[in-house]
């Protein structure tokens, strides 16, 4: 299927407090992102830290996203694992709780085929009704969707898209080539999101909308028009920030920018740990390039 998604979805960090999720933070980030122009959000993907998290947990906080969009945006819920059987078990359960969405990640470290590939994402979108967006995400996966077995699974009906976050544009170029008009590609690459969008892409799933939803908004706006000129403009301005938050592994740089911008984002869940000081003072300074407020 195509035209599921369009333009900015922000790949949401979770704040946390003693015991679960800080819930009202993390309404005040929702709020923000669509105050500044958000079209989806994702909520349990990686950079939302599910790893960490308990059933009892993803659960809450997947409930109460979908409960506060009230539909104003889409609302896409990480349901992936490395056990087919709990990936359809998660689909199912956030298609039950109103989900627009899910995305789920490739299987990791169990390295599986590419058969194996087809197969996970055959029992996930036979399971559900909804849209299913499959994330390939090699570098943290140990295992690369190959665009020729996209091109199988783009021929499932619910098979909305595949987030493309390999980092290599040749790569992207190949899977864009061999599904358009079957299936969406989003970049999942934010230092790529221009020429992703460029070449065919039909929205960008971003971590660096967590600080700059409107900036990152204006990136696709720009590119849907097809005032390049613009775009590009955006793009080198967004640059710097994009690099700046991947410093260190996402979420880390990302969680401690949301705290520079005065929300109560606090710090990742061992074992990650808080930004080290030499990396804050790069972001912080990224930040303040870009125009953005830092507060904290």
């Amino acid at each position: 299927m195509t035209g599921f998604l369009k333009g900015c979805a922000t790949a949401m960090i979770t704040p946390f407090r003693a015991g679960g999720a800080d819930l009202e933070s993390f309404g005040e980030m929702m709020e923000y992102q669509i105050a500044g122009g958000a079209d989806a959000l994702v909520v349990l993907g990686t950079t939302g830290e599910p790893a960490t998290m308990s059933e009892e947990e993803k659960h809450e906080l997947a409930a109460y996203a979908i409960a506060r969009a009230k539909g104003r945006v889409k609302i896409l819920i990480g349901t992936g694992s490395n056990c087919t059987e709990h990936a359809v078990a998660a689909s199912v359960a956030a298609e039950k709780l109103g989900a627009d969405g899910v995305l789920a990640v490739t299987p990791y470290y169990n390295k599986c085929t590419q058969n194996g590939l087809f197969e996970y994402y055959r029992a996930i979108c036979e399971a559900v009704h909804i849209p299913v967006v499959a994330y390939n995400v090699p570098g943290r996966t140990g295992v690369n969707l190959l665009p020729e077995t996209a091109e199988r699974l783009a021929q499932i009906e619910n098979l909305a898209g595949v987030k493309e976050a390999s980092g290599n544009m040749e790569q992207a170029l190949d899977l864009m080539r061999r599904v358009r008009g079957k299936c969406d590609v989003y970049s999942g690459e934010d230092a790529l999101n221009f020429p992703i969008l460029c070449a065919g892409g039909s929205a960008v799933i971003s971590v660096v909308s967590n600080l700059a939803p409107a900036g990152v908004k204006g990136l696709c706006t720009a590119v849907e028009r097809g005032d390049l000129k613009d775009a590009a403009a955006r793009a080198d301005a967004l640059f710097p920030l994009a690099k700046a938050c991947f410093a260190e592994v996402n979420p880390i740089p990302v969680k401690e920018g949301m705290n520079l911008l005065g929300f109560r984002a606090g710090t990742p869940r061992p074992p990650l740990t808080p930004l080290e000081p030499a990396h804050r003072e790069l972001l912080a300074r990224a930040m303040r390039g870009y125009g953005l407020e830092v507060r904290a």
